[in-house]
């Protein structure tokens, strides 16, 4: 049995509507904490909203993320598992080697359709639409050197209407990923 909380770091690029919900649905657990969230946009959202739960926040610029002190962070921070939300850098190879399957992210669609660089947020919406699909989704996966092909861990399917927009589809999507990605994190964190 665990002796100490598992620490999750979040990193996120964005707003961090994501980030916010992990961290309030972890708030009270007994086994799960987010210890820290990490940005490369000191513009973002996320900074405010994490001002509410206390949570330390950490910004940092390319080169820090690639140096051998930022690896050190993590370890010093006591940081098991990182969670990916809305977070665009390709993750240094140095960090996937020494966190190896427990670095998650969540996806805007169904890999492996609509994933690799450059494909992300409203990117991928308007790629669905514009294609015609008829379903899109989420998919949380294991994060490793290469964008979006690591282990999929979790899919889930929403419709693609012919009337949506990029905004209707993506306010479709999001509901998917409040609703499942903090409790895919606890699944696969306790099992691991």
């Amino acid at each position: 049995m665990q002796n100490k909380k598992i620490n999750l770091a979040i990193f996120a690029s964005g707003s961090g509507t994501n980030a916010e919900n992990i961290v309030k649905y972890f708030l009270n657990d007994d086994i799960i904490s987010v210890h820290s969230v990490f940005t490369n946009n000191p513009k973002a959202g996320v900074i405010e909203r994490m001002k509410t739960y206390n949570i330390p926040m950490i910004i940092f610029n390319k080169d820090e993320f690639h140096s051998k002190q930022f690896l050190s962070l993590l370890y010093q921070l006591n940081i098991d598992v990182i969670i990916l939300a809305g977070f665009l850098w390709l993750i240094p190879e140095n960090i996937i080697v020494n966190f190896p399957d427990r670095i998650i992210n969540i996806h805007p669609a169904l890999l492996p359709a609509y994933g690799g660089k450059g494909m992300y947020g409203n990117n991928v919406h308007k790629k669905v639409i514009d294609n015609k699909e008829t379903k899109s989704g989420i998919t949380i996966h294991l994060v490793n050197k290469d964008y979006d092909k690591g282990k999929i861990l979790f899919q889930a399917v929403c419709h693609v209407y012919p009337n949506d927009t990029v905004d209707t589809l993506a306010n479709r999507v999001h509901l998917l990923e409040y609703t499942h990605f903090p409790s895919i994190i606890k699944a696969f964190v306790l099992t691991r």
